[in-house]
């Protein structure tokens, strides 16, 4: 039974993997962020009927005239089978209005701004969706996905230490309870696909699981071991919202040729260091400038260079710069690499004036993405937690999204 539970898990992860996204982006690109219009909320996750903002910068700064286009796609985000007429009142593609060039700053850009849904674009129906960018060529520039719902079931969520005694220091575990009283399931086994993230980071989601019992109208998971993930560590942070001055966790500020260089104090690993609370955002970023209300397009870029030293052995591994400012995706920008001559790994990643967290995460050849290998994994940790209910009835022509339930590590039940 367990190796059969284990094969659907991992064919499902496998799936999955194989059809998310490219969250590529050309260099002159910058800044993209897609988020509710609210405060403090950062993921895009939305009930229908409510706004989410996508907002980014072309450091080109030529007014390009871009396009948007929304598609509805499955569990698995490949784009599912409804026309546009079935999901989108209005138009799926229209052409972006909200545009404005950057305002006494050294680099150059245009700041764009959708909102959807607008006057000539909403939503229908609940499930996963793509916006992508296209430039005058009907080329795609950059997509981003976003998940709306619809508020059909409730969802429980309550954060453990694990169970394992192996990693009962380390690691933290999600329990949930879907409640129905309203809506009727048939088929649980068949029908309900939770997903769950950690700190809204889709690339080390959890999936697969099926209701272990049921209680009425409700649906429990009392799952420990496969909803696990390793608490990581609390995020480092730097603020640059004061462009020319060295400030917390900034050792020095240059202006170069160009732009200036905020070079950020070195990082020590804490993987043997002892847990220690302090608040973060989760690896989320605000952009802002402390002499302006309009940070959109007052706030400058500057070079971040990052150093880090760490006494591990990271033979094969490679070392990131990870966080939501760039929807947690490690590629060749934010990639450290190791100078022999001063013993760090280092890089320079060209950000906008904010408020930053991030963290060092590893990959090794396998792709297998690490949060602890240089800072450790704590249970202690505060991470935030979003549970996902996926609905397809049978014969439904597509996956629809019908609860969505948040949990916090900072009070752990034992």
């Amino acid at each position: 039974m367990k190796n059969t539970l284990l094969f659907l898990v991992l064919a499902f992860l496998f799936n999955v993997a194989y059809c998310q996204i490219d969250f590529s982006q050309p260099n002159h690109i910058k800044t993209i962020q897609l988020k509710p219009i609210a405060t403090n909320s950062f993921a895009p996750i939305i009930k229908l009927g409510d706004k989410i903002q996508l907002s980014f910068d072309d450091l080109n700064a030529d007014e390009h005239t871009y396009t948007y286009k929304i598609a509805h796609c499955d569990i698995d985000w490949s784009v599912s089978n409804l026309s546009e007429s079935e999901f989108i009142n209005g138009y799926a593609e229209d052409r972006i209005r909200d545009y404005e060039n950057s305002f006494n700053t050294l680099q150059p850009f245009t700041n764009y701004t959708l909102t959807i849904p607008n006057e000539n674009t909403a939503l229908k129906i609940s499930g996963n969706y793509i916006i992508s960018i296209l430039n005058e060529d009907q080329q795609v520039v950059f997509k981003r996905s976003f998940v709306v719902y619809e508020p059909k079931v409730t969802v429980g969520v309550a954060i453990y230490r694990s169970r394992d005694i192996s990693n009962i220091n380390t690691q933290q575990a999600v329990e949930f309870t879907i409640n129905n009283p309203n809506f009727r399931i048939n088929n649980p086994n068949e029908e309900i696909y939770p997903i769950i993230l950690q700190n809204n980071n889709w690339q080390t989601a959890i999936s697969g699981l099926k209701p272990q019992f049921f209680r009425g109208t409700q649906l429990l998971y009392k799952y420990n071991k496969e909803t696990s993930f390793f608490g990581g560590n609390e995020f480092l942070f730097f603020d640059s919202k004061s462009i020319r001055n060295s400030s917390l966790n900034i050792a020095k500020v240059e202006l170069g040729t160009n732009l200036y260089h905020t070079y950020l104090f070195t990082n020590e690993e804490r993987i043997d260091k002892p847990y220690t609370l302090h608040p973060d955002a989760n690896g989320n970023f605000v952009v802002r400038n402390l002499t302006s209300d309009n940070p959109n397009t007052d706030a400058d870029y500057s070079w971040v260079h990052f150093s880090l030293s760490t006494l591990e052995n990271l033979t094969g591994k490679d070392v990131y710069v990870s966080g939501n400012y760039n929807s947690w995706q490690l590629n060749e920008l934010n990639k450290l690499n190791y100078n022999p001559s001063t013993g760090l790994y280092e890089g320079a990643i060209l950000l906008k004036q904010g408020f930053y967290n991030y963290q060092y995460v590893t990959k090794n050849s396998n792709g297998q993405i690490s949060n602890h290998d240089i800072d450790g994994s704590f249970y202690e940790t505060e991470n935030d937690y979003t549970v996902l209910i996926y609905y397809k009835g049978f014969g439904n022509r597509y996956t629809q999204v019908i609860g969505v339930g948040y949990g916090n590590s900072e009070k752990i039940n034992n």
